[in-house]
Protein backbone atom coordinates (compact mmCIF):
# COMPACT_ATOMS: atom_id res chain seq x y z
CA UNK A 1 0.00 0.00 0.00
CA UNK A 2 1.03 3.55 -1.18
CA UNK A 3 2.13 5.51 1.89
CA UNK A 4 1.82 9.22 1.45
CA UNK A 5 3.74 10.27 5.18
CA UNK A 6 6.79 8.58 4.12
CA UNK A 7 7.39 11.17 1.33
CA UNK A 8 9.28 13.78 1.84
CA UNK A 9 10.11 17.51 -0.16
CA UNK A 10 12.99 17.78 -2.62
CA UNK A 11 12.24 21.09 -4.36
CA UNK A 12 14.73 23.13 -2.35
CA UNK A 13 16.39 24.01 -5.68
CA UNK A 14 15.23 26.74 -7.27
CA UNK A 15 15.28 24.95 -10.57
CA UNK A 16 12.34 22.55 -9.41
CA UNK A 17 10.37 25.11 -7.18
CA UNK A 18 7.50 27.60 -9.36
CA UNK A 19 5.01 29.80 -7.98
CA UNK A 20 1.89 30.21 -9.38
CA UNK A 21 -0.61 33.57 -8.78
CA UNK A 22 -4.10 32.57 -10.14
CA UNK A 23 -5.52 35.59 -12.11
CA UNK A 24 -8.71 37.50 -10.39
CA UNK A 25 -11.74 35.57 -11.73
CA UNK A 26 -15.43 37.73 -10.69
CA UNK A 27 -18.44 35.63 -10.50
CA UNK A 28 -22.13 36.27 -9.45
CA UNK A 29 -24.32 33.28 -7.70
CA UNK A 30 -27.85 33.16 -8.47
CA UNK A 31 -30.45 30.42 -7.61
CA UNK A 32 -31.87 28.29 -10.33
CA UNK A 33 -34.86 26.58 -9.56
CA UNK A 34 -36.25 23.74 -11.45
CA UNK A 35 -39.25 24.70 -13.27
CA UNK A 36 -41.11 21.39 -11.60
CA UNK A 37 -40.87 22.64 -8.02
CA UNK A 38 -44.72 24.05 -7.95
CA UNK A 39 -43.93 24.00 -3.94
CA UNK A 40 -41.65 26.85 -4.16
CA UNK A 41 -37.66 26.61 -2.74
CA UNK A 42 -36.59 26.23 0.36
CA UNK A 43 -33.47 27.96 1.21
CA UNK A 44 -31.53 28.86 5.36
CA UNK A 45 -32.17 32.74 5.86
CA UNK A 46 -29.77 34.92 3.83
CA UNK A 47 -26.48 36.05 5.90
CA UNK A 48 -26.60 39.85 6.55
CA UNK A 49 -24.33 41.72 3.98
CA UNK A 50 -22.26 44.79 4.48
CA UNK A 51 -24.35 46.51 1.98
CA UNK A 52 -28.25 45.27 2.28
CA UNK A 53 -29.39 44.10 -1.13
CA UNK A 54 -25.81 44.44 -2.88
CA UNK A 55 -23.96 42.02 -4.87
CA UNK A 56 -20.47 42.32 -3.55
CA UNK A 57 -18.97 39.92 -0.77
CA UNK A 58 -16.82 40.54 2.25
CA UNK A 59 -14.10 39.81 0.66
CA UNK A 60 -14.95 41.34 -2.59
CA UNK A 61 -15.00 44.67 -0.33
CA UNK A 62 -11.82 44.22 1.36
CA UNK A 63 -9.80 43.49 -2.32
CA UNK A 64 -11.72 47.08 -3.46
CA UNK A 65 -10.40 48.99 -0.49
CA UNK A 66 -6.25 47.72 -0.42
CA UNK A 67 -6.32 47.69 -4.19
CA UNK A 68 -7.05 51.43 -3.93
CA UNK A 69 -5.86 52.48 -0.58
CA UNK A 70 -2.24 49.70 -0.47
CA UNK A 71 -1.72 49.39 -3.57
CA UNK A 72 -2.55 52.70 -5.30
CA UNK A 73 -5.41 51.42 -7.66
CA UNK A 74 -8.18 53.82 -8.56
CA UNK A 75 -11.62 52.95 -8.65
CA UNK A 76 -11.76 53.74 -12.33
CA UNK A 77 -8.72 51.32 -13.41
CA UNK A 78 -11.34 48.97 -10.67
CA UNK A 79 -14.16 49.09 -12.86
CA UNK A 80 -12.04 48.90 -16.04
CA UNK A 81 -10.32 45.48 -15.04
CA UNK A 82 -14.13 43.86 -13.71
CA UNK A 83 -15.00 44.87 -17.22
CA UNK A 84 -12.36 43.34 -18.81
CA UNK A 85 -14.13 40.01 -16.75
CA UNK A 86 -17.62 40.44 -18.10
CA UNK A 87 -18.82 42.35 -14.81
CA UNK A 88 -19.64 45.93 -15.67
CA UNK A 89 -19.63 48.11 -12.81
CA UNK A 90 -19.75 52.30 -12.52
CA UNK A 91 -16.88 53.47 -10.67
CA UNK A 92 -19.76 55.64 -8.52
CA UNK A 93 -21.27 52.33 -7.53
CA UNK A 94 -17.30 51.09 -6.26
CA UNK A 95 -17.50 54.63 -4.42
CA UNK A 96 -20.30 54.03 -2.83
CA UNK A 97 -19.04 50.19 -1.50
CA UNK A 98 -15.77 52.39 -0.38
CA UNK A 99 -17.94 54.35 2.16
CA UNK A 100 -20.34 51.35 3.07
CA UNK A 101 -17.50 49.38 4.14
CA UNK A 102 -15.62 52.19 5.76
CA UNK A 103 -19.10 52.78 7.80
CA UNK A 104 -18.49 49.09 9.03
CA UNK A 105 -14.40 50.01 9.54
CA UNK A 106 -14.63 53.76 11.38
CA UNK A 107 -15.29 52.04 15.28
CA UNK A 108 -12.03 50.04 14.37
CA UNK A 109 -10.18 53.34 13.19
CA UNK A 110 -11.37 54.90 16.89
CA UNK A 111 -9.90 52.08 18.13
CA UNK A 112 -6.13 52.58 16.69
CA UNK A 113 -6.10 56.21 17.07
CA UNK A 114 -6.71 55.50 20.90
CA UNK A 115 -3.72 53.33 20.71
CA UNK A 116 -1.84 55.99 19.12
CA UNK A 117 -3.02 58.73 21.80
CA UNK A 118 -2.58 56.63 24.51
CA UNK A 119 1.37 55.67 24.28
CA UNK A 120 3.95 58.38 25.76
CA UNK A 121 5.57 59.07 22.24
CA UNK A 122 3.85 59.78 19.44
CA UNK A 123 5.10 60.65 15.45
CA UNK A 124 3.64 63.30 13.81
CA UNK A 125 3.07 64.45 10.26
CA UNK A 126 0.81 65.77 7.49
CA UNK A 127 0.45 65.37 3.62
CA UNK A 128 -1.68 67.15 0.97
CA UNK A 129 -4.82 65.78 0.33
CA UNK A 130 -6.87 67.63 -2.56
CA UNK A 131 -10.33 67.54 -2.24
CA UNK A 132 -13.32 68.51 -4.51
CA UNK A 133 -15.31 71.25 -3.51
CA UNK A 134 -19.04 70.49 -4.37
CA UNK A 135 -20.38 72.19 -7.20
CA UNK A 136 -17.63 74.03 -7.52
CA UNK A 137 -15.84 72.20 -10.18
CA UNK A 138 -12.42 72.61 -8.43
CA UNK A 139 -10.75 71.26 -5.26
CA UNK A 140 -9.34 72.61 -2.15
CA UNK A 141 -6.20 72.14 -0.08
CA UNK A 142 -7.09 69.19 2.17
CA UNK A 143 -4.91 67.46 4.57
CA UNK A 144 -4.18 63.81 5.93
CA UNK A 145 -2.70 63.74 9.56
CA UNK A 146 -0.54 60.87 9.85
CA UNK A 147 0.16 59.48 13.66
CA UNK A 148 2.34 56.94 14.13
CA UNK A 149 4.15 54.17 17.34
CA UNK A 150 6.52 52.25 16.99
CA UNK A 151 8.69 51.25 19.63
CA UNK A 152 10.71 48.67 17.56
CA UNK A 153 13.78 50.24 17.29
CA UNK A 154 14.32 51.18 21.45
CA UNK A 155 13.31 47.55 22.50
CA UNK A 156 9.85 48.62 22.57
CA UNK A 157 6.91 45.75 22.38
CA UNK A 158 4.46 47.58 21.90
CA UNK A 159 2.03 46.91 18.54
CA UNK A 160 3.17 49.91 16.29
CA UNK A 161 0.47 51.46 14.55
CA UNK A 162 -0.74 54.27 12.00
CA UNK A 163 -3.72 56.35 12.28
CA UNK A 164 -5.12 58.80 9.40
CA UNK A 165 -7.52 61.36 9.62
CA UNK A 166 -8.68 64.19 7.19
CA UNK A 167 -8.95 67.99 7.49
CA UNK A 168 -10.29 70.40 5.30
CA UNK A 169 -6.98 72.41 6.03
CA UNK A 170 -3.94 73.01 8.13
CA UNK A 171 -4.71 75.01 10.55
CA UNK A 172 -3.59 74.57 14.19
CA UNK A 173 -6.55 73.75 15.61
CA UNK A 174 -6.48 69.99 13.41
CA UNK A 175 -3.09 68.25 15.38
CA UNK A 176 -4.29 70.61 18.85
CA UNK A 177 -8.41 68.94 18.43
CA UNK A 178 -6.85 65.42 17.51
CA UNK A 179 -4.40 65.27 20.22
CA UNK A 180 -7.00 66.69 22.79
CA UNK A 181 -6.01 64.10 25.25
CA UNK A 182 -2.28 63.49 24.61
CA UNK A 183 0.31 63.69 27.29
CA UNK A 184 3.97 62.74 26.13
CA UNK A 185 6.67 63.46 23.35
CA UNK A 186 5.68 64.69 19.96
CA UNK A 187 8.19 64.09 17.51
CA UNK A 188 7.55 66.43 15.17
CA UNK A 189 8.71 68.60 12.19
CA UNK A 190 8.96 72.44 12.69
CA UNK A 191 5.33 73.44 12.01
CA UNK A 192 4.39 76.36 14.16
CA UNK A 193 1.11 74.29 14.79
CA UNK A 194 3.10 72.11 17.07
CA UNK A 195 4.58 74.65 18.74
CA UNK A 196 1.52 76.24 19.53
CA UNK A 197 -0.27 72.96 20.85
CA UNK A 198 2.95 72.90 23.41
CA UNK A 199 2.54 76.51 24.28
CA UNK A 200 -1.05 76.23 24.68
CA UNK A 201 -0.34 73.30 27.70
CA UNK A 202 0.63 75.07 30.54
CA UNK A 203 1.33 71.96 32.10
CA UNK A 204 3.78 71.09 30.17
CA UNK A 205 2.04 67.56 29.01
CA UNK A 206 3.55 68.01 25.59
CA UNK A 207 7.29 67.89 25.11
CA UNK A 208 8.24 68.36 21.10
CA UNK A 209 11.46 66.86 19.56
CA UNK A 210 12.31 67.97 16.73
CA UNK A 211 13.72 66.00 13.42
CA UNK A 212 17.29 66.11 12.43
CA UNK A 213 16.62 64.72 8.83
CA UNK A 214 14.77 67.84 8.56
CA UNK A 215 17.22 70.16 9.09
CA UNK A 216 20.25 67.60 7.01
CA UNK A 217 17.53 68.13 4.43
CA UNK A 218 18.14 72.10 4.07
CA UNK A 219 21.95 71.40 4.11
CA UNK A 220 21.57 68.86 1.49
CA UNK A 221 19.62 71.06 -1.11
CA UNK A 222 22.27 74.02 -0.32
CA UNK A 223 25.02 71.63 -0.83
CA UNK A 224 23.11 70.09 -3.85
CA UNK A 225 22.47 73.19 -5.34
CA UNK A 226 25.75 75.53 -4.37
CA UNK A 227 28.68 73.10 -3.08
CA UNK A 228 28.56 74.71 0.03
CA UNK A 229 31.79 73.67 2.27
CA UNK A 230 29.52 74.78 5.34
CA UNK A 231 26.66 72.97 4.53
CA UNK A 232 29.17 69.62 3.54
CA UNK A 233 30.59 70.08 7.13
CA UNK A 234 27.21 70.11 8.30
CA UNK A 235 26.16 66.60 6.35
CA UNK A 236 29.48 64.90 7.74
CA UNK A 237 28.86 66.40 11.35
CA UNK A 238 24.92 65.23 10.77
CA UNK A 239 26.21 61.81 9.50
CA UNK A 240 28.59 60.63 12.32
CA UNK A 241 25.24 61.49 14.34
CA UNK A 242 23.07 59.18 12.62
CA UNK A 243 25.99 56.59 12.57
CA UNK A 244 25.87 56.26 15.55
CA UNK A 245 21.87 55.80 16.38
CA UNK A 246 22.41 53.27 13.22
CA UNK A 247 24.05 51.14 15.48
CA UNK A 248 22.25 50.93 19.12
CA UNK A 249 19.18 50.59 17.19
CA UNK A 250 17.06 48.31 18.57
CA UNK A 251 19.48 47.64 21.68
CA UNK A 252 17.98 47.60 25.41
CA UNK A 253 16.66 51.90 26.52
CA UNK A 254 19.41 51.44 28.97
CA UNK A 255 22.07 51.17 26.67
CA UNK A 256 20.92 53.68 24.00
CA UNK A 257 20.82 56.61 26.57
CA UNK A 258 24.59 55.82 28.18
CA UNK A 259 25.76 55.25 24.63
CA UNK A 260 24.07 58.50 23.79
CA UNK A 261 25.62 60.31 26.86
CA UNK A 262 29.12 59.08 26.02
CA UNK A 263 29.28 59.29 21.99
CA UNK A 264 26.54 61.70 20.59
CA UNK A 265 25.85 64.31 23.36
CA UNK A 266 30.05 65.47 22.86
CA UNK A 267 29.24 65.89 19.31
CA UNK A 268 25.93 67.49 19.08
CA UNK A 269 27.37 70.34 21.51
CA UNK A 270 30.40 70.42 19.51
CA UNK A 271 27.88 71.22 16.42
CA UNK A 272 25.99 73.59 18.01
CA UNK A 273 29.15 75.60 19.00
CA UNK A 274 30.49 75.21 15.05
CA UNK A 275 26.76 76.63 13.37
CA UNK A 276 26.82 79.78 16.04
CA UNK A 277 30.25 80.48 14.81
CA UNK A 278 28.86 80.16 11.02
CA UNK A 279 26.50 82.82 10.99
CA UNK A 280 28.16 85.57 11.09
CA UNK A 281 30.36 85.17 8.38
CA UNK A 282 27.31 84.21 5.86
CA UNK A 283 24.59 86.65 4.34
CA UNK A 284 21.79 87.00 7.05
CA UNK A 285 19.26 86.37 3.64
CA UNK A 286 20.89 83.50 2.56
CA UNK A 287 19.37 79.50 2.21
CA UNK A 288 22.13 78.84 4.22
CA UNK A 289 21.77 80.97 6.79
CA UNK A 290 17.80 80.35 7.29
CA UNK A 291 18.94 76.46 7.70
CA UNK A 292 21.99 77.22 10.63
CA UNK A 293 18.67 78.96 11.95
CA UNK A 294 16.64 76.69 11.95
CA UNK A 295 19.02 74.23 13.50
CA UNK A 296 19.53 77.07 16.44
CA UNK A 297 16.00 77.96 16.89
CA UNK A 298 15.28 74.15 17.41
CA UNK A 299 17.99 72.91 19.01
CA UNK A 300 16.34 72.02 22.40
CA UNK A 301 13.94 70.02 20.67
CA UNK A 302 16.56 68.61 18.12
CA UNK A 303 18.87 67.25 21.58
CA UNK A 304 16.20 65.85 23.35
CA UNK A 305 16.86 62.61 22.50
CA UNK A 306 19.98 62.73 24.54
CA UNK A 307 18.43 62.22 27.84
CA UNK A 308 15.13 60.23 26.60
CA UNK A 309 15.41 56.95 25.71
CA UNK A 310 12.41 56.45 23.56
CA UNK A 311 12.87 59.47 21.33
CA UNK A 312 14.34 59.04 18.13
CA UNK A 313 16.86 61.36 15.88
CA UNK A 314 13.97 61.56 13.22
CA UNK A 315 10.40 61.00 11.85
CA UNK A 316 10.74 58.67 9.34
CA UNK A 317 8.60 56.23 11.34
CA UNK A 318 5.68 58.60 10.26
CA UNK A 319 7.30 59.73 7.02
CA UNK A 320 7.41 56.16 5.35
CA UNK A 321 3.86 56.19 6.30
CA UNK A 322 3.34 59.09 4.06
CA UNK A 323 4.91 57.62 0.98
CA UNK A 324 1.83 55.27 0.48
CA UNK A 325 -0.81 58.28 0.55
CA UNK A 326 1.76 59.99 -2.08
CA UNK A 327 1.17 57.07 -4.36
CA UNK A 328 -2.53 56.93 -4.11
CA UNK A 329 -2.86 60.69 -4.38
CA UNK A 330 -0.84 61.02 -7.83
CA UNK A 331 -3.08 57.79 -9.36
CA UNK A 332 -6.31 59.50 -7.93
CA UNK A 333 -5.40 62.99 -7.92
CA UNK A 334 -7.93 64.06 -5.82
CA UNK A 335 -10.74 62.68 -2.69
CA UNK A 336 -14.22 63.42 -4.16
CA UNK A 337 -15.58 64.93 -1.42
CA UNK A 338 -14.58 65.51 2.25
CA UNK A 339 -16.62 62.38 3.00
CA UNK A 340 -13.82 60.70 0.43
CA UNK A 341 -11.24 62.21 2.64
CA UNK A 342 -12.68 60.72 5.94
CA UNK A 343 -13.23 56.95 3.78
CA UNK A 344 -9.50 57.86 2.86
CA UNK A 345 -8.37 58.10 6.55
CA UNK A 346 -10.26 55.22 7.59
CA UNK A 347 -9.31 52.47 5.09
CA UNK A 348 -5.64 53.68 4.75
CA UNK A 349 -5.49 53.56 8.65
CA UNK A 350 -6.35 49.60 8.93
CA UNK A 351 -4.26 48.73 5.66
CA UNK A 352 -0.91 50.25 6.66
CA UNK A 353 -1.60 49.35 10.41
CA UNK A 354 -2.20 45.51 9.22
CA UNK A 355 0.88 45.44 6.98
CA UNK A 356 3.11 46.80 10.25
CA UNK A 357 2.12 44.33 12.20
CA UNK A 358 2.81 41.69 9.15
CA UNK A 359 -0.49 41.10 8.46
CA UNK A 360 -2.11 40.56 5.06
CA UNK A 361 -4.46 43.16 4.93
CA UNK A 362 -7.17 41.87 2.03
CA UNK A 363 -7.10 38.83 3.94
CA UNK A 364 -7.80 40.54 7.65
CA UNK A 365 -9.97 42.98 6.65
CA UNK A 366 -12.55 40.42 4.88
CA UNK A 367 -12.20 38.54 8.53
CA UNK A 368 -13.26 41.54 10.23
CA UNK A 369 -16.16 42.81 7.85
CA UNK A 370 -17.61 38.90 7.74
CA UNK A 371 -16.94 39.03 11.58
CA UNK A 372 -18.86 42.21 12.05
CA UNK A 373 -21.52 41.83 9.36
CA UNK A 374 -22.26 38.69 11.02
CA UNK A 375 -22.86 40.26 14.18
CA UNK A 376 -20.71 37.46 15.49
CA UNK A 377 -18.77 40.29 17.18
CA UNK A 378 -20.27 42.75 19.14
CA UNK A 379 -19.58 46.53 19.85
CA UNK A 380 -17.86 45.44 23.11
CA UNK A 381 -15.39 43.19 21.68
CA UNK A 382 -14.12 45.08 18.68
CA UNK A 383 -10.97 45.00 20.17
CA UNK A 384 -10.32 41.31 19.41
CA UNK A 385 -10.43 42.47 15.60
CA UNK A 386 -7.39 44.62 15.91
CA UNK A 387 -4.21 43.33 13.93
CA UNK A 388 -1.98 42.72 16.77
CA UNK A 389 -4.77 40.60 18.34
CA UNK A 390 -4.88 38.47 15.20
CA UNK A 391 -2.90 36.81 13.60
CA UNK A 392 -4.21 36.17 10.07
CA UNK A 393 -2.78 33.08 7.31
CA UNK A 394 -2.38 34.63 3.72
CA UNK A 395 1.29 35.91 3.54
CA UNK A 396 3.39 34.33 1.42
CA UNK A 397 7.31 34.05 1.68
CA UNK A 398 9.19 34.32 -1.93
CA UNK A 399 12.16 32.80 -2.24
Amino acid sequence: MFNRSALHEISDSPNIRRMRLDPCRATVAALWPGRRCEKGVHQAPIPARAIPGGLPTEALLAQVLVAKYGDGLPLYRQAAILACQGINLDRSTLCDWVAKSCWWLRPLHGLILAHITGNARVFVDDTPLPTLERGLGRTMDGRLWAYAVDDRACGGTGPPAVAYLYAPDRKCIRPAAHLAGFRGVLQVDGYAGFKALERSRNDGSVVLAFCWAHLRRRFFEIHAGTASPIAAEALLRIGQIDAIEHEIRGQSPQQRVAIRQASTAPLVAAMQTWLRAQLNPVSSDSALAKAIRYGLRHWAGLERFLTNRRIELDTNIVEREIRPVAVTRKAALFAGSEGGGDNWAIATTLIRTAILNGINPQAWLTDVLERMVSGEVRSAQLTTLLPWNRRQPGTAAAA
